[in-house]
């Protein structure tokens, strides 16, 4: 048990560099490390074990992208007129897409989020304007159907399969004009309604098993560790983050997409 919780601290120091540098709050790793966790320790038989990482992972992604945008936010980087009124849209859907979750089957979240990563990954290389920031001055505005039907979108899948929204947000964002420094900071702060929301219904909807240390589907044994691992990371990667060159952190971005999605089928159900 001591060998997993240490895995999972270190594994939650790179959540930390995601948090900071892709806003990734941590999603996108947590949620295959604490399914892989779960599964190697004999936790879950593999029904509940994704339903339980992705709990997990939404409860350490209000941490992580709480404190990574309350940083950024001291800095003056995040822009209110793209926060407001998308924020607000996207809470909602985080409420929608968090029961959604409660009713599917393990197999079936697995199966969306890789479909989501294959998807990501397809728009962020074939369409223009991700890789390369497009020109034109000041960045575009989001428009009103975008703000309301796109955070609604956004906070439903994000709080559905437990990624935070950063890979809808950062594109999204990304395509305004925005630098990714930019993109990712603003990505953080509308984490942090979709896992509030999220992290409150996974804790008080019943788990399909009860096992010690958990509330509802959350695993608290593995938040901890992860968070003791991120957290002092989150503090330091953001000294230096902004300091990375655009065309590098985006084609980062991407790659550690990839790298997921390997991961996600290996260990597929």
């Amino acid at each position: 048990m001591l060998t997993a919780f240490l895995t999972l601290l270190l594994f939650g120091c790179l959540t930390g560099v995601t948090t900071v540098l892709f806003g990734f709050g941590g999603g996108f790793v947590t949620i295959p490390v604490v399914h892989g966790f779960l599964i190697a320790t004999g936790q879950d038989d593999g029904a509940d074990a994704m339903h339980v990482a992705v709990a997990t992972s939404t409860a350490v992604m209000a941490v992580n992208a709480g404190t990574a945008a309350s940083g950024r936010r001291r800095s003056g980087r995040p822009r209110r007129d793209y926060l407001w009124p998308l924020a607000g849209f996207v809470l909602l859907g985080a409420a929608i897409g968090s029961l959604v979750a409660t009713w599917l089957s393990g197999a079936l979240l697995h199966a969306l989020f890789v479909v989501y990563l294959l998807i990501a990954i397809a728009d962020s290389l074939l369409r223009e304007g991700f890789l390369t920031a497009t020109d034109g001055g000041e960045p575009r505005p989001l428009g009103r159907i975008t703000t309301t039907f796109g955070g609604v979108g956004i906070g439903t899948v994000a709080a559905g399969l437990g990624v935070g929204g950063s890979v809808m947000t950062v594109p999204l964002l990304r395509r305004r004009g925005l630098p990714m420094a930019t993109t990712t900071a603003l990505a953080n702060a509308l984490t942090v309604p979709v896992a509030v929301a999220g992290s409150i219904v996974y804790a008080l909807v019943p788990a399909a098993q009860a096992f010690p240390g958990r509330v509802g589907s959350i695993d608290l044994v593995a938040c901890a560790a992860l968070l003791s691992g991120s957290l002092p990371t989150v503090a330091l990667v953001r000294r230096v983050a902004t300091r990375v060159p655009d065309r590098l952190h985006s084609a980062a971005y991407v790659g550690l997409l990839v790298l997921v999605l390997i991961v996600m089928l290996v260990t597929g159900p």
